[in-house]
């Protein structure tokens, strides 16, 4: 009996749990009857459906294949396949199968995606180039230069010189491709850049030349010299005699040159210096020495002086000079020099003077008495200017003193002490 009862249930829980799979009658009067719609997929994309609907009956589920079953007849993501089931079942247990077939579908057939471009080539050794596409054959375009990233713009920047291929896709991912050479750009091309070139030569010997560029045929230029650095100044100073090639840059890159020639000129070829001196001379015993020459220049300007050959100066007197003979020069702005020579000579000394000089040769002689390299008391008379200095000293000695002269010399004479007397009153100088 336990037996018996143990199978009732077991084949109680099998009818209940395959109710859907065991139809009762009403499927013989009322039977349920399933359509499909499709939409396809397109090609390669898990993008189709099936929409099922049944009748006969009501309270329909729906399944696909061996899935669960739904409430809905709504399948999506399909990708395309001939081989799709669509089951429905009613309440009551009734069920209906469709064999559906999801076709793919390819939404670039028909259609051609031209691309159009323009470009802008690069410059030699730089990546300046442009290419910018267009595309027809859809909508939603999307652009790459690489085949794998793509971008809204159609134009691609910083591009150099080399082969290319745009590739356009569109919103349903329709493809087109066009290939693009960009070439190197020569912004030259045509163009002529025209030198012109003024100099200034320079002096023999110097480097004080000069050149002068101007270019047309462009704009922003630069300039260089023998192939150095370029520089925003036309102008190059300093020069000496020899060739150069000045060379013109415009802000294109575009070159024009040109070749000059400066001369190494003599400035003082054409220039005749004069020359004259005014000398006051040498007088003795005077400090400082009293000896000038004054000079004065004619036959061209800027003049500076030198004496013996030193160092040029501006002013053209030269004081404190000794007798003797010396050589003035001037140079003028140019450079140019000449030379003359200047000897100054030594005052006469004065009739006083002279007198009493030749009382002290004539009467000063002998042991103590300050003459012919006798130096008594530390001086001697062997120079005019001992005597000029020691005035006093003679004077006391020999005229208002009896020192002098030193025996066996007589003693002067009134006529002699007088003369000394009359220098002395006189001011007691060499010019006296």
């Amino acid at each position: 009996m336990g037996f018996v009862l143990i199978a009732v249930f077991v084949v109680f829980q099998l009818l209940n749990s395959c109710k859907h799979e065991l139809p009762d009658s009403n499927c013989l009067t009322s039977p349920i009857h399933l359509t499909t719609k499709t939409v396809n997929a397109t090609l390669n994309k898990a993008n189709g459906t099936i929409t099922a609907t049944a009748t006969g009956g009501s309270g329909f589920q729906y399944r696909l294949g061996d899935g669960a079953y739904q409430d809905t007849g709504y399948f999506s993501g399909l990708p395309a396949s001939p081989n799709y089931r669509v089951i429905a079942i009613n309440s009551w247990g009734c069920s209906d199968t469709a064999y559906v077939t999801v076709n793919a579908t390819n939404p670039c057939a028909g259609v051609t995606v031209v691309i159009s471009t323009t470009k802008k080539d690069a410059s030699s050794g730089k990546s300046d180039g442009t290419i910018t596409a267009t595309a027809t054959g859809g909508t939603g375009f999307t652009y790459s230069i690489d085949g794998i990233n793509f971008q809204a713009s159609g134009t691609f920047n910083g591009l150099a010189a080399g082969n290319y291929t745009i590739t356009a896709k569109n919103s349903n991912g329709c493809t087109g491709v066009a290939p693009v050479v960009l070439g190197v750009n020569n912004p030259c091309a045509g163009v002529t850049i025209t030198v012109t070139l003024t100099k200034v030569d320079p002096a023999t010997g110097q480097s004080n030349g000069s050149i002068t560029a101007t270019a047309t045929g462009g704009t922003g230029f630069t300039y260089s010299i023998n192939g150095g650095a370029y520089q925003s100044s036309g102008t190059f100073p300093g020069l000496a005699g020899g060739n150069y090639t000045i060379t013109a840059k415009s802000s294109a890159g575009c070159l024009g040159s040109k070749q000059i020639t400066l001369t190494a000129v003599n400035p003082c070829t054409s220039v005749a210096l004069s020359i004259t001196t005014a000398i006051d001379n040498y007088t003795p015993c005077v400090t400082p020495a009293s000896g000038k020459v004054t000079v004065t220049a004619s036959g061209s300007s800027g003049f500076t002086y030198n004496i013996n050959g030193g160092a040029y100066q501006a002013g053209n007197i030269f004081t404190g000079l000794a007798a003797g003979s010396y050589t003035v020069g001037v140079r003028d702005v140019n450079g140019c020099t000449k030379t003359a020579p200047a000897t100054v000579a030594t005052t006469p000394s004065g009739p006083l003077f002279a007198g009493v000089r030749n009382i002290i040769s004539t009467r000063c002689s002998g042991s103590g008495c300050h003459m012919n390299g006798d130096s008594a008391g530390g001086y001697n008379f062997d120079d005019d200017c001992s005597i000029v200095q020691y005035w006093s000293k003679i004077n006391s000695a020999s005229v208002t003193g009896t020192n002098m002269p030193k025996s066996p010399q007589p003693k002067l004479t009134t006529a002699e002490k007088q003369a000394i007397t009359n220098w002395i009153n006189a001011g007691h100088l060499y010019t006296k």
